[in-house]
């Protein structure tokens, strides 16, 4: 998948890890924005309206909160992307 995949996330996380474990997983790249970093949490809240971590962002849809509850729909966007 070519569009660009972001994911908030901060140290010692375990949905986090889960979330980039899944990516790996599935051959899916990502980029990674740690929200304790200085400034970023408030852009999380000002992107997104929610400063907890893990946030995945796709293209212009965005899941936060437990892998548990992301997983379904990230495997409902990258099933569709590759056609399956």
């Amino acid at each position: 998948m070519t569009d660009k995949v972001i994911i908030y996330t901060s140290p010692g996380c375990p949905d986090c890890a889960s979330v980039k474990n899944w990516l790996k997983k599935n051959d899916i790249q990502y980029s990674e924005i740690d929200i304790t970093a200085p400034g970023k949490a408030d852009e999380a809240f000002e992107k997104f309206g929610v400063r907890i971590a893990p946030i995945t962002v796709v293209k212009d849809q965005f899941f936060y909160g437990a892998f548990k509850d992301q997983k379904p729909n990230l495997e409902k966007i990258f099933k569709n992307s590759r056609g399956e």
